[in-house]
């Protein structure tokens, strides 16, 4: 294996972008961050808008914008946002390139066992040796096909602008070179042209080493811990002999380690075992580089940098803290933060808390990872960057961060609990600027001219939604670096370890206006914006809230519930009608996506199928009993950023009072004013007080169904009927005392005290 560090022809230009840094250090960027790196292609357009590139430290990915235009082996000056793609980190959409032109150095590939497939070289340029394919047959484009040494295997993805493809799949050995990249939770190679894909021809020695029986690539990092044992094994992948001369260890704690490695020869595809002994002379971390000699020249010595952990059983304690906390990155639905590096410190904790001051303390010796409750806060990051993106960040919250310095991992932690780096930032709220300018409920135009406003705009497929609103809004951490996504149909919380994937949670993107309403039904092939809409699209789970919805209207339930799955259901409205119903805090979300397709591409809600297909007055009563959130706020100001329109009706609650959805035309009177008060106005409750009738009535409107509570509100009867004009209420077996009835009526709830003598 060989991995030869880059000597990149870099020209710096004035005016070049800020920010710059090595990509490893990229790497440990929050999300949504802005980076500039330097680095040489090593691919070109034949794998279509995306560019790996990797300098001396790692590698990186970068997608679309201006990077489209280089060539492999061009060295380039790459600045955007990180975004992570179905578990590839990627500076996406790219901002600015500047292509210093052919690199003097294009890197070599790293040659790995399919077993170092991993996120530590992610984005690199490797090699296997010795590898077969599972398949036969001919390569075709966009397809997943299978490598295997004989006892692990990869993937190795094949794209459509690669000359693989139509070729015939190699049937024995071969070496294959290409880009890992990563799809879900698996890892790929990438190959770029009929040239990385050869016959195996065995090399004469190369030199492998394991530790504790895991590849450790040359010049990588191993955390021993406290272990005083450590397991090695060199293999000698080549042919022929591979002569060792020897070891020696270097570093600060050289003299805490030795190795029972010795001048030796071992035979081509042997190997052979040996220890490494670690007695640590103190406290805190401990360090040591071990240097292998051997007659595999590219690797000449292996090197492998151990750190273990002294007497103490806990890594060094770093000097100071992080200072400098600030938010560069604010907005209603995400925030970014930053700090300065302690000193001695090689990670960071960061915990996170909503409306006051941080109390929680980190332990020594404990290992937390992202989700983790830290007395009374969680943990937002946990590891060597400088920078940090919380997920699940939502509209107009006080949000309290402190920083913690620390060393060491696996147990041995060392917190520097003393002048943590503190800050609070109050995300954003609704960002509506001028966007309204002209718009007035007055006008007999208000449907074309919202039409008008909100048209036309970017459109993202429908496969797209992973990465934009899962990814980038909808996922949550909870404990163990777990993550969930809440049903927003029924409430329920699916936990999975990342990245997300559909299939694996049994999730699915549910038009919330279904998809068999449109007009264009079926629009999804090719895609029409009205089926890929992001306001239109929520997660829900698949068979229990999705697949039950299916294209039911959505309703209040008040007889056979014939369908549960926690918080929605599906069942018979007032009407007999057989409606899907979400929980209550979904209902007034659901409404107004229907009010912004309805507007947004001339949908009615009658006409165009069955007149009773949804009720426009149950939504707009949904509308106004559950207003729009934190959350919402939020989603539509990231929906806004993605797709450049806005949903009026959350910006606007009063919009729908103007608008009848039944046909999309001008209501010039609006919503009743003061509709609350003129319900209580309204609502008469006779004879006060009564013996075995009471009579109820709300004035100009019609009741659909009712509730009697005693005075410790315990429900007495409840019944949802036709509606009545007149509620004739039989109370003759009720006791003497005070009791409360609420009425529903299709302008909201309102309740009286009557009393039984």
């Amino acid at each position: 294996m060989k991995k030869i560090l880059l000597i990149l022809a870099v020209i710096l230009v004035s005016g070049v972008l800020s920010a710059q840094t090595d990509i490893a250090n990229a790497r440990t960027f929050g999300i949504g961050q802005t980076v500039t790196v330097h680095g040489v292609a090593t691919n070109g357009a034949e794998l279509g808008p995306i560019r790996y590139m990797q300098d001396g430290t790692a590698g990186i990915a970068g997608y679309g914008g201006p990077i489209t235009g280089v060539n492999r082996g061009d060295s380039i000056s790459v600045t955007g946002p990180l975004i992570e793609f179905a578990g590839l980190l990627e500076i996406s959409t790219v901002t600015n390139v500047v292509n210093h032109g052919p690199a003097v150095n294009f890197p070599s590939p790293l040659q790995i066992p399919i077993t170092s497939a991993g996120e530590s070289i992610e984005s690199e340029l490797v090699e296997i040796q010795n590898v077969t394919f599972v398949e036969t047959g001919n390569f075709s484009g966009n397809t997943t096909y299978t490598i295997s040494d004989g006892s692990s295997t990869l993937d190795v993805r094949v794209n459509n602008g690669v000359n693989l493809v139509g070729a015939p799949i190699p049937s024995g050995p071969i070496t294959i070179t290409g880009l890992i990249g990563q799809y879900n939770s698996n890892y790929q190679i990438v190959p770029r042209d009929l040239n990385d894909i050869v016959t195996y021809v065995a090399p004469v020695y190369e030199i492998n080493v394991l530790v504790e029986g895991t590849t450790v690539l040359h010049t990588d990092d191993y955390f021993i811990g406290n272990n005083s044992v450590i397991n090695v094994t060199i293999e000698n992948t080549g042919s022929s002999p591979l002569i060792l001369t020897g070891h020696s260890f270097t570093g600060a704690d050289a003299a805490d380690f030795s190795s029972t490695i010795s001048a030796t020869s071992i035979a081509g595809l042997s190997s052979q075992s040996y220890t490494i002994n670690y007695s640590p002379s103190g406290i805190g971390s401990h360090f040591a580089s071990i240097e292998i000699g051997s007659n595999d020249s590219d690797e000449n010595p292996y090197i492998i940098n151990f750190e273990g952990v002294g007497t103490d059983n806990l890594a060094s304690e770093p000097s100071a803290n992080a200072t400098a906390l600030t938010f560069p990155l604010l907005e209603a639905y995400t925030l970014g933060g930053q700090y300065t590096a302690g000193t001695g410190a090689g990670k960071y904790l960061v915990l996170w808390k909503n409306g006051s001051a941080i109390t929680g303390v980190p332990t020594d010796g404990t290992s937390y990872l992202r989700g983790d409750v830290v007395g009374d806060a969680r943990v937002a990051y946990a590891g060597p960057g400088t920078s940090f993106t919380p997920r699940g960040v939502i509209a107009n919250q006080d949000y309290h961060f402190a920083v913690y310095a620390y060393n060491g991992s696996g147990g041995f932690e060392n917190y520097l609990t003393s002048s943590p780096a503190i800050g609070n930032i109050t995300s954003l709220g609704e960002q509506i600027g001028t966007y309204y300018d002209g718009i007035s409920t007055s006008s007999s135009s208000l449907p074309s001219d919202l039409y008008a406003l909100i048209n036309p705009h970017t459109q993202i497929t429908y496969f797209m939604y992973k990465q934009t609103m899962m990814s980038e809004f909808e996922i949550r951490d909870t404990l163990n670096g777990q993550s969930y996504v809440t049903c927003v149909y029924s409430g329920e919380k699916k936990v999975f370890d990342d990245p997300f994937d559909w299939t694996a949670t049994g999730y699915s993107r549910e038009h919330t206006f279904a998809h068999s309403w449109m007009h264009s039904w079926p629009a999804d092939n090719p895609e029409s914006p009205e089926y890929t809409d992001q306001h239109n699209l929520y997660p829900t789970n698949l068979s229990g809230a999705n697949s039950p919805r299916s294209n039911l209207p959505l309703g209040d339930i008040v007889g056979n519930i014939v369908f549960t799955f926690l918080e929605g259901n599906v069942g018979i409205n007032i009407d007999g009608q057989m409606v899907y119903e979400p929980r209550d805090i979904h209902k007034g979300n659901a409404a107004r996506s229907i009010f912004y397709m309805a507007t947004a591409y001339n949908f009615e809600l009658t006409g165009d199928f069955d007149s009773d297909k949804q009720d426009e007055q149950l939504l707009k009563d949904w509308h106004f009993a559950d207003l729009p959130d934190d959350y919402e706020i939020a989603r539509n100001e990231y929906i806004f950023d993605l797709q450049g329109n806005r949903n009026p009706f959350i910006d606007s609650v009063d919009f729908v009072c103007f608008i009848n959805f039944d046909d999309n035309v001008h209501l010039p009177n609006g919503c009743p004013v003061g509709i609350e008060e003129k319900l209580e106005n309204n609502f008469v409750v006779y004879p006060v007080p009564a013996n075995d009738k009471v009579y109820i009535q709300v004035n100009g409107t019609t009741i659909s169904g009712y509730t009697v509570l005693d005075m410790q509100g315990r429900v007495v009867v409840s019944e949802h009927q036709s509606q009545l004009q007149l509620l004739e209420l039989n109370t003759s077996d009720f006791e003497a005392g005070h009791y409360i009835v609420e009425v529903e009526t299709p302008y909201g709830k309102v309740q009286q005290k009557f009393i039984i003598e």
